[in-house]
């Protein structure tokens, strides 16, 4: 009788002699045959079959079986959504249609192509959005040197940069984060997500790490966008910087990011016209399981942001506890943004809203249960969502209300 001590010993023996044609074959006699030994029990072997019909269909990809190409890495989420969101505007006789609606908010299809020596190739496409979310060259010197030329993310964030859309807790990303980085259209700033350029960042065993970028100033991920070679409004580049620890706090693990973003010539409330736009971002994440905690700072300087005669300084916050118990977690977010003069608007900063006017400032608070059905792969969330601008940008005032529920379903591999 084998002892008990030495059985994985053993197995992986055979596992090693045997993978490459018995187990293409039949591996089921080899398993029959552990588990009358006493080797293995019935749910270990059946783990073990699971994991090698797994493995074999990693394999199932052909390639142009390029000299250099080492690894192809595919990937994909899918986010099917439904929102019921209703805006009620003080004062009016008449409010806008109410959302009540199924779609599909992400179908990302993506390729990493690994070639060795740190070369790779990476691309992420929205089907659903028909827009690029990544498409880039990237060197790997190092952990500490990361090169990438191309399309991606800029260094500013914790909901838009730093955590994927699959791992939002909230299903969206905040009104503050929505304000700063959402394309510019005369209220909310551009200022952040999608560009194309160059990225260098790295990290180092201490925990600290850094990101520097220069980039193309507007946000355009369409394929009319990516491919654009500029006009007038943007032929120039921004600065962007960040620098961050992320590590080990007591019993838990503590994240820190300062940024900043340089948009010479992007503010205003039209672009390209010589006025600048600065913006800063600061968060924090404490994890300690059961529970987590983020809270996220904006900031701005933005020349005539207001108007020919008036700059602007717009200013967020958001802070978002988390609790999880099993596969089911608990999530609460509160968010503030004042757009010191500038104008927002519920349509632009709560997704899938009908509109409730130009105001001044807007605070939203969303109360949602998310369920790992299997892990973050499969997983189902639900949110109740309050939220209310106020003021009009000429001082006067006025409010519209927010409320509605949000649901998304998410598929992530």
């Amino acid at each position: 009788m084998i002892k008990p001590d030495i059985k994985w010993p053993a197995l992986l023996c055979g596992l090693a002699l045997g993978a490459s044609s018995l187990f293409a074959q039949d591996s089921a006699a080899l398993l029959n045959a552990l588990i009358k030994k006493g080797i293995l029990t019935d749910d270990e072997a059946r783990q073990i079959k699971a994991d090698i019909v797994k493995d074999e269909a990693k394999k199932d990809v052909a390639t142009s079986g390029g000299k250099y190409l080492d690894k192809l890495i595919l990937s994909g989420r899918f986010q099917i959504q439904f929102n019921e969101l209703d805006t009620d505007i003080k004062g009016t006789s008449t409010d806008p249609a109410f959302t009540e609606h199924f779609f599909l908010r992400r179908i990302y299809f993506g390729a990493k192509a690994v070639m060795g020596n740190g070369w790779s190739g990476n691309l992420n496409y929205d089907f659903a959005g028909t827009t690029f979310d990544a498409a880039f060259v990237q060197w790997k010197q190092s952990d500490q040197f990361v090169l990438d030329i191309g399309f991606r993310k800029v260094p500013i964030g914790l909901e838009e940069w730093y955590t994927s859309s699959g791992n939002l807790r909230a299903i969206e990303r905040s009104p503050a984060t929505r304000f700063f980085v959402e394309g510019n259209n005369g209220r909310r700033l551009g200022a952040g997500s999608y560009r194309t350029g160059l990225f260098l960042g790295g990290k180092n065993p201490s925990g600290l790490f850094y990101n520097v970028a220069v980039t193309n100033p507007e946000r355009d991920e369409s394929g009319a966008g990516v491919i654009s070679s500029g006009n007038t409004a943007n032929n120039n580049v921004s600065y962007w910087g960040n620098l961050g620890f992320s590590g080990n706090a007591g019993e838990g693990t503590l994240t820190l990011s300062g940024s900043i973003g340089v948009l010479p010539h992007q503010g205003g409330k039209t672009v390209g016209l010589g006025d600048d736009l600065t913006v800063y971002n600061a968060f924090v994440e404490y994890a300690r399981s059961p529970f987590d905690l983020q809270l996220e700072y904006f900031g701005s300087n933005n020349d005539h942001g207001v108007s020919a005669a008036t700059d602007s300084k717009s200013w967020a916050w958001s802070i978002q506890p988390a609790y999880r118990v099993g596969d089911i977690e608990y999530v609460g977010r509160y968010t503030y943004v004042d757009s010191d003069g500038r104008g927002l608007n519920t349509g632009d900063l709560v997704r899938s809203s009908p509109s409730g006017g130009t105001m001044d400032k807007l605070s939203e608070l969303y109360l949602g249960i998310n369920y790992y059905i299997r892990g973050n792969d499969v997983k189902w969330q639900v949110g109740y969502i309050l939220g209310q601008s106020k003021d009009t940008v000429t001082g006067g005032s006025g409010n519209a209300d927010v409320n509605g529920i949000r649901s998304q379903m998410q598929v992530n591999f």
